[in-house]
């Protein structure tokens, strides 16, 4: 099959910010893709942890289509009932009583980060807008949101930064109970650290940013975008370490594939953002709800998430099989279907030849980091694609390692 719309075309007509793969992926069912040439591929990635349900799913497709012979647009100057019904949905499974939309994670984390300083300034004064984040966290590329993030390189070009920001290491208390003071307005954290190397945090540790956050007066925000809406194996990951936040944000798997994103939190800090104070024209969009609210519906329920449980179980399962043969993972971690394989020293900074190999053998998925292999599929794929990706994976790194 030929087209006139070609990679060639990418590096004519694109912003060079992006290098994908070779290959234009054109249809997607469930867990598994097809590009133009009518190749088949399995879905290890997920759109990075974005297609919770695989690709096209019934209910997701039949949810957008109802919506849109309805209404597709019309701004925050009016409410729509979609966007009424997925704050209600949000709100009833969790800790939250008020929602804010978005359109991706990084206005989500915005959001609440501007929320946390508006927050700090208007119970505790001016001097209350000190942010601590975690060194290797990743929160969006807004210029805010890298900032914020953990990774100096995102930074690179874009100074003066947004000041008033503390980065720490990433499950080390004592290192917090130390820099953390009464200018601390938010300590903000992913619960698994997702572009950072598919790095959980310790329950302890968060347990005891909860108390410090408590001792100062602090914000504790958890930035869920990669690891929420089921992602974890539940519907939060929050919920699985028993700790819960003042402000959550969450996106990605949220939409299952349609750009949407939220943030979460109490009525008493919601009222730092009054009339005016933050905004978004799409935020709340209708179509974007409507598939949203299908999403959680379908997610939230004891079946999708204790098979979420099991599935990790396969991977891991695989993977430790490829290891045991390959010896390329020095470890492998994550919770639910967020797992990273850390590779061996020698094999440092080759994820990437890794995943392009994986490509020519029919497999999706990615990486975080140059030295982590990250999967991220769909919450309901099947075993048996999960089985079969593995053993393309496990042809691209025999092939891999012949060519060394």
């Amino acid at each position: 099959m030929t087209s006139e719309f070609t990679r060639e075309l990418f590096d004519e007509v694109m912003v060079p910010n992006y290098r994908p793969q070779q290959v234009i992926p054109v249809k997607g069912e469930g867990s598994r893709v097809w590009d133009q040439n009518c190749k088949e591929y399995i879905d290890f990635a997920g759109g990075i942890a974005v297609n919770s349900l695989g690709h096209c799913h019934p209910e997701l497709v039949n949810a957008l289509k109802a919506q849109a012979d309805q209404l597709w647009h019309l701004s925050n100057v009016y409410t729509n009932e979609p966007a009424l019904r997925l704050a209600k949905r949000l709100t009833d499974a969790t800790f939250a009583d008020k929602v804010f939309f978005a359109n991706s994670g990084a206005e989500a984390n915005e959001a609440a980060f501007k929320l946390a300083r508006k927050y700090g300034h208007d119970h505790h004064g001016d001097s209350k807008y000190e942010i601590i984040s975690f060194v290797q966290s990743f929160h969006g590329r807004t210029l805010f949101t890298v900032a914020v993030g953990g990774q100096p390189k995102y930074l690179d070009g874009f100074h003066p930064a947004p000041e008033g920001i503390t980065h720490l290491p990433y499950n080390d208390l004592a290192a917090l109970e130390a820099a953390i003071s009464d200018r601390t307005c938010a300590v903000v954290l992913e619960p698994i650290q997702g572009e950072g190397g598919v790095r959980p945090a310790d329950a302890a540790f968060l347990r005891g940013v909860r108390e410090l956050c408590d001792k100062h007066n602090a914000l504790m925000v958890f930035d869920e975008v990669q690891s929420g809406v089921g992602r974890s194996g539940h519907l939060y990951a929050y919920m699985a370490f028993g700790v819960t936040p003042d402000i959550l944000t969450t996106a990605k798997s949220l939409g299952g594939g349609f750009p949407v994103g939220a943030m979460l939190t109490t009525s008493h800090i919601a009222e730092s953002f009054g009339f005016g104070t933050h905004g978004s024209t799409y935020g709340g969009n209708p179509l974007a709800c409507s598939v949203a609210d299908k999403v959680i519906e379908i997610i939230n329920t004891p079946e999708v998430l204790a098979g979420v449980a099991s599935k990790h179980q396969c991977f891991r399962d695989n993977l430790n099989k490829l290891n045991e043969q390959f010896g390329l993972f020095a470890e492998v971690r994550g919770m639910g279907l967020l797992i990273g394989a850390e590779l061996v020293p020698e094999w440092h900074g080759r994820g990437g030849d890794i995943i392009a190999k994986a490509m020519e053998h029919g497999l999706m998925c990615l990486v975080a980091g140059p030295n982590v292999l990250r999967f991220a599929p769909s919450l309901v794929i099947p075993d048996a694609d999960i089985n079969e990706g593995m053993a393309r994976l496990g042809a691209a790194l025999a092939e891999l390692i012949g060519q060394a």
